[in-house]
């Protein structure tokens, strides 16, 4: 993954809010709209607008027109690649980075 495209993702999760409505998205299971994400994490719609917007450019969502609503999803693909890059390239494959991606770690 390029530096460029690193230092995006980061940028684009660098937020409460952000954060808060990717932890939604991901745990919804087909992708929900603006309005359904900011009544998830308590954000007015058009915040919700603006921040799902950043994150979508970013590439962290895909966001597909549904008639007249966007529906947004995560790109797990990009997160994951992102994760990768972070233990793989940043982090040298360091093993004690590593074992604390094993879940019943206590990293």
């Amino acid at each position: 993954m390029e530096e460029e495209k690193v230092l995006s993702l980061f940028g684009a999760l660098s937020n409460e809010t952000r954060l808060r409505m990717l932890r939604a998205l991901v745990q919804s299971s087909g992708g929900m709209n603006a309005g359904d994400v900011a009544t998830a994490v308590g954000a007015t719609p058009s915040r919700a607008s603006f921040h799902l917007s950043n994150m979508a450019e970013a590439g962290v969502l895909e966001a597909t027109r549904n008639a007249r609503e966007i529906i947004y999803t995560v790109k797990f693909a990009t997160l994951g690649n992102l994760v990768r890059y972070l233990l793989e390239d940043c982090c040298a494959n360091n093993s004690e980075m590593r074992g604390c991606c094993i879940p019943s770690s206590t990293c």
